[in-house]
């Protein structure tokens, strides 16, 4: 008898094991937090290791369905907290391992700081349709059951979830990497040196500024906008950096785009993610929310498929 459900706790643990980092992007572009998608996985696992695999004739479509209720469950009882957020609520960052995505463009895609940003504009039964459907590749049918939605209903909502989409995220070719690594040494240089033209001649006519602080720690509480405003603000950024002692940058790749780490001794203070478009930045997010920051530096894999 201990034998047996031995062998049928190691039969859980693998197949949940193999589909952890599908489950985890899953959970993730759904609630655009780390923290709580490590939440529901755990969760989910604690209701999956009590099904009985006899039943489960597709280990994929039923364990997504199992993080998707979880996840849609966290993002509704979220959304009155994003609501009352103070100042601009920016998706929680992730590290990823250092192949994660790069030769899956639509992964690459998916999981960017603009396109979570977008994702944060839908309802919540929408973005879980959106992201199964757009995304994963799920059917319908697996849709509407995850969600309790009759199918006419998802589909729908995928067509509505589509055009609202396509309507809010710009479409742009990314920097290949070597231009990416270039771009980054050199706005870390003309920023940590308070060079204003060296800025201005990185950035795009109408490249953005968004800061997520919380109110927890000090951070723009608006959007900057336009390269002169942006510079300006970054030169003087950093002018306050260099007076802080012990103040230091590492390069990081968070959400599939080049990043900036900034650390004090130990202390991990906040992280500056570039997006590029055509050689120019066109938008830098930097989250210094304590809250958003407690397992940045954990690699992630992600992935859309099966391992």
């Amino acid at each position: 008898m201990g034998t047996h459900l031995a062998m049928t706790a190691d039969a859980h643990a693998e197949r949940f094991v193999r589909l952890r980092p599908l489950l985890f992007t899953i959970a993730y572009e759904i609630l655009g937090s780390a923290t709580e998608s490590d939440d529901v996985l755990q969760d989910s696992y604690l209701r999956w290791a009590g099904v009985d695999l006899a039943t489960v004739r597709d280990t994929r479509s039923y364990l997504a369905r199992l993080v998707t209720r979880q996840a849609l469950n966290a993002l509704r009882a979220s959304v009155r907290r994003r609501e009352e957020y103070v100042g601009p609520w920016l998706p929680e960052p992730v590290l990823l391992d250092e192949n994660d995505a790069s030769a899956d463009v639509m992964l690459a895609e998916s999981v960017s700081m603009a396109m979570l940003v977008v994702l944060e504009t839908l309802a919540p039964d929408e973005r879980v349709v959106f992201v199964l459907r757009e995304v994963f590749g799920f059917p319908h049918d697996d849709i509407a059951a995850a969600v309790g939605k009759p199918v006419a209903t998802v589909r729908q909502a995928a067509h509505r979830a589509r055009k609202h989409v396509q309507a809010r995220r710009r479409r742009c070719v990314p920097a290949d990497t070597a231009t990416a690594a270039r771009i980054t040494d050199q706005f870390m240089t003309a920023a940590t040196t308070g060079d204003v033209r060296g800025l201005l001649a990185l950035l795009a006519e109408d490249a953005t500024f968004t800061a997520d602080g919380g109110g927890k720690t000090l951070a723009a509480r608006r959007p900057v906008v336009g390269a002169r405003m942006v510079s300006a603000h970054l030169a003087g950024l950093f002018r306050k950096g260099r007076a802080l002692p012990g103040l230091r940058f590492e390069r990081a790749r968070c959400n599939n785009a080049p990043a900036l780490v900034a650390y004090r001794g130990d202390r991990l203070e906040g992280v500056f993610l570039i997006e590029i478009t055509h050689e120019r930045i066109t938008h830098i997010y930097v989250i210094r929310n304590p809250d958003k920051l407690l397992t940045l530096t954990v690699p992630r894999r992600i992935s859309r498929w099966s391992t």
